[in-house]
């Protein structure tokens, strides 16, 4: 049996694998100052078609896309319009219901102001009662001459 940790690397399994010129495999990142100048113009020159095909795009959606942003105005403009009547119709249901509603919290208003009014005047009549009968009971004491004890 040999021990496999102690081999050199060009003898490891993974370094055993062919390294390919796809430019699409990506090996272990490069070392530092190792840069392959024929991979680097490689690099440039699909950024550059890149580039070009998105400024072809850009080009050729320009027109694509006023039309798409007209037809959306029309529409916006469109449901505008149709919205019109509908918004008057909710707004003049809304002011009669605000109407409504304000009618009534007046006559709730003026229906607890006359309740209180009466509670108030129950209780100071029931005081003065009260009152009353208390003055006239002391009146009567008064009058009893003192020692008869009735």
């Amino acid at each position: 049996m040999t021990d496999t940790l102690h081999q050199p690397d060009s003898e490891a399994p993974e370094a055993a694998a062919p390294q390919s010129d796809d430019p699409f495999t990506f090996d272990a990142e490069p070392e530092p100052g190792a840069a392959d100048p024929g991979r680097t113009a490689t690099t440039r020159e699909w950024m550059n078609q890149l580039q070009s095909m998105i400024d072809n795009v850009a080009t050729h959606a320009a027109p694509a896309m006023r039309d798409v942003a007209a037809k959306a105005a029309e529409l916006a403009a469109l449901a505008g319009e149709k919205a019109g009547p509908i918004a008057r119709r909710a707004a003049d249901a809304t002011a009669e219901a605000g109407t409504k509603l304000a009618e009534r919290g007046r006559v709730v208003a003026a229906d607890l102001r006359r309740e209180a009014a009466a509670a108030r005047e129950a209780t100071n009549g029931a005081s003065d009662a009260a009152d009353a009968s208390d003055a006239a009971s002391a009146t009567e004491d008064e009058r009893e001459p003192a020692g008869t004890g009735a």
